[in-house]
């Protein structure tokens, strides 16, 4: 116990440094027959899966001291490393720790064994398998605290010895207290942390490529940044991927057919390898290859093994000639693969473009509303195109009855607003679009229980009896009260008696006002229930094209790539709300 407490303190004292020291941390690329590369990769093989998985550049775990296994596989080009499957021996766990005094002797007996298992080699890689209780919260009870003191103290000793230990995490590890996040920091400081991701392929390959791929990207960048955002180093992270064929295991998870399994295989490949580039992950490891108990002899692995390290670098094996034909090879569907200047595609819509996000983000001070926004638009604009001269119109409808004609008092209002005017002329179209695509909503009529409950609920309201041709939706009919929370805010002052034309999104009318304007609650129900039913029927079409628009988004999305996988939101965002003077009813 008072060996935690001593290195708990020093953990907290350099918590800070953590991550500036992490340059001159050991590194195990380079050595031992490791090729040097920013991400290093490494299988848990079988001897039968030599010829696949054995290559110049590649990395086998062995666990026993060596033997034929180990060299065979260096024999063929491979670098060894150590795996200790029984971490348990040495330290214990939670509820049974060693005793602290044995640490050092198994560690030392290890990192001997380890040194054999590599090769001769005095700075071996020890993958450590596992932590129990990643995610118990503290404060730990007095033999969680002597089993962490152990698990810390083995890993020193091994440092000490020369070694690169790594110890596996099979959990999300608890980071919620000072003490948990210097348990962790010390860690880092003497080891690689690796983190075992096993989504099974059963709940993968229903996704499809696209959501597929984002699931598992995902899974993989938070299982990075749970130890990241507490100040360690990607460089010091790994991620470790199964591919056993139980039941329970992660991996196969006895998926049938075999075909589907490799597909996965091969996303699981492209996904941590897009992962390992992102954020600079030091290393990505397999585990669940080997055939060691009758649940586990998969005929189907070598084919797998093969998909593996083909997706990832394809000289190592040649993945179609050995499935043949009926198999998918591609390795660009699923990816982040955009178009120069392009932060999402929505597969058979559309793009949305960086300069878009960036441009609409000045008008409306925020990064997601402006993606949202613009996501929206392509998926609306598929479904209704709006053509240019409808748009320039309503521009001119604009420009003559806000800014009495004068297009330079126009362009200052936009300026103002952090707008331009091609960003005006898009909202324009949105809010066309969205007039025509409200209009082809259905609407039910209204009950006279909700046409009586508006009537009472809203007597201020100002209503209008007109005559209109032809007869507009806002109405029902050509004749009646308009309401103005529906109608056109211009019909309420126009003179009576004489015929005007008003300019809408869903057309021009010609309007000749019958009557004077006056509050709703000043006529009797029997002589404005059409106005309130065209009214009510406008606000369900309203409702109910927010509802279509966020429904049709959110299946969008099953076919949308962004980078980084930062989706939009699906919403409806009225971009008039920031520029008011482009409403037009």
């Amino acid at each position: 116990m008072g060996k935690l407490a001593l290195v708990l303190g020093a953990a907290a004292a350099a918590c800070l440094l953590a991550a500036g020291n992490a340059v001159s941390d050991p590194a195990f690329a380079g050595q031992c027959g490791i090729r040097a590369q920013q991400t290093v990769w490494g299988e848990y093989g079988w001897p039968s899966l030599l010829p696949i998985l054995a290559k110049p550049g590649t990395l086998l775990a062995v666990s026993q001291r060596g033997g034929y296994y180990a060299s065979e596989a260096r024999r063929r080009g491979a670098a060894t490393y150590a795996f200790d499957l029984k971490l348990t021996k040495r330290v214990g766990g939670p509820a049974a720790p060693a005793d602290p005094a044995n640490i050092q002797t198994a560690a030392e007996n290890e990192y001997r064994k380890a040194v054999s298992a590599s090769g001769g080699c005095a700075t071996p890689l020890i993958v450590e398998n596992e932590l129990f209780g990643a995610g118990t919260p503290t404060p730990w009870t007095a033999s969680t605290a002597q089993y962490r003191a152990n698990v810390l103290a083995y890993l020193q000793d091994l440092a000490a010895h020369g070694a690169h230990p790594a110890l596996l995490v099979s959990k999300p590890p608890f980071t919620g207290s000072s003490d948990a996040v210097a348990w962790w920091l010390s860690v880092a400081k003497v080891a690689d942390i690796i983190r075992e991701v096993y989504p099974p392929a059963t709940t993968i390959w229903p996704l499809g490529p696209i959501r597929g791929n984002r699931v598992l990207r995902q899974r993989y960048r938070q299982a990075v940044a749970d130890f990241t955002s507490i100040g360690i180093p990607a460089h010091r992270l790994g991620i470790v991927l199964s591919f056993l064929s139980q039941i329970g295991g992660g991996g196969r998870n006895r998926m049938r057919p075999a075909s589907a399994w490799y597909q996965v295989v091969k996303w699981e490949a492209l996904s941590v390898k897009h992962v390992a580039r992102e954020v600079g992950l030091g290393s990505v490891l397999s585990w669940g290859f080997q055939m060691w108990n009758h649940k586990e002899m998969d005929p189907d692995k070598p084919k797998a093994a093969c998909v593996w390290v083909w997706a990832r670098e394809r000289r190592l094996c040649n993945a179609p000639r050995m499935l043949g034909r009926s198999f998918d090879r591609s390795l660009v569907e699923g990816q982040i693969r955009l178009a120069r200047g392009a932060v999402c595609r929505v597969e058979g819509l559309g793009a949305v473009g960086a300069h878009g996000v960036g441009s609409l983000q000045a008008l409306t001070g925020d990064r997601g509303a402006a993606l949202s926004s613009l996501f929206e638009r392509v998926v609306e604009a598929a479904a209704r195109p709006v053509s240019r001269r409808a748009v320039f119109a309503a521009q001119r409808q604009v420009i003559r009855s806000s800014f009495q004609g004068r297009r330079t008092a126009y362009l200052a209002a936009l300026r103002q607003a952090h707008a331009t005017p091609g960003i005006a002329l898009s909202v324009l179209g949105d809010e066309i679009r969205r007039a025509r695509l409200e209009q082809s909503r259905a609407a039910p009529r209204p009950t006279r229980g909700a046409v009586a409950a508006f009537y009472a609920a809203y007597p201020d309201l100002l209503v209008r009896r007109v005559h209109v041709s032809p007869a507009p939706p806002w109405l029902g009919r050509r004749t009646g009260f308009a309401i103005s929370e529906s109608a056109p805010q211009r019909l309420f002052t126009l003179p009576a008696g004489r015929k005007s034309r008003i300019a809408t999104l869903l057309g021009s009318f010609a309007v000749r006002p019958l009557g004077p304007t006056q509050p709703l609650g000043s006529l009797p129900l029997s002589k404005v229930r059409s106005g309130i039913v065209a009214a009510l029927r406008g606000f369900e079409r309203a409702q109910s094209f927010e509802r279509w628009t966020i429904r049709q988004q959110t299946h969008a999305l099953n076919r949308t790539i962004c980078l980084h996988d930062q989706l939009p939101q699906p919403a409806a965002i009225d971009l008039t709300e920031y520029l008011p003077f482009l409403r037009i009813q």
